[in-house]
């Protein structure tokens, strides 16, 4: 009788799942779109790509590029996306506070989860949410489905965080007992 084999067959679905080292950049191309102009000899297509990148510890940029070919489209998206890098306030692995982001005809709401819970966000937010180093977190698209809106209204969500003692310092207050800095 011949024995049955062990081993076990490979789980392509968690190849990029796993978490990258802080500091490290990552990209991920968020959506690439196909534009066609119709010529004389033809169609004429062109491409365009986002991308967010990030460092996964509270640095996130968004790029797009254009360009003929899809290659190319990327690598100007890519250099736009670092270039355009900005720190967010992180609170461990989540956000400080509940947000909503808006623009154009996006509206993203972020709400802080507690540990364990996870990214549960889709398609833009998600990859927006995952660069910038943040593991717990609820998010909810309420606007418009475009994926460049859906970014940058992530982005703007993201931009207007403040960590608790940001606040306190602005308001003249000392960290916990409620007292004002003047006397």
């Amino acid at each position: 009788m011949a024995q049955p084999t062990t081993s076990r067959r490979q789980d392509s679905r968690n190849i990029d799942k796993a978490p990258a080292a802080k500091g490290d950049m990552t990209e991920k191309v968020v959506f690439i779109n196909r534009c066609a102009k119709v010529v004389k000899g033809g169609r004429r297509f062109s491409f365009s790509a986002l991308i967010v990148a990030g460092d996964h510890d509270g640095s996130v940029g968004i790029g797009f590029g254009k360009a003929n070919e899809v290659s190319e489209a990327i690598r100007k998206a890519s250099e736009s996306a670092r270039k355009s890098m900005e720190k967010v306030s992180l609170h461990e692995n989540t956000i400080p506070h509940e947000t909503i982001g808006e623009y154009g005809g996006g509206r993203v709401l972020l709400r802080p989860a507690s540990p364990g819970t996870g990214v549960i966000a889709g398609g833009g937010v998600r990859a927006v949410v995952e660069a910038a180093g943040i593991r717990d977190v609820l998010a909810k698209s309420l606007g418009s489905s475009n994926h460049a809106n859906v970014v940058k209204a992530t982005l703007e969500a993201l931009r207007s965080l403040r960590r608790r003692d940001e606040i306190l310092k602005v308001r003249g207050i000392r960290g916990g007992d409620g007292k004002s800095e003047q006397p």
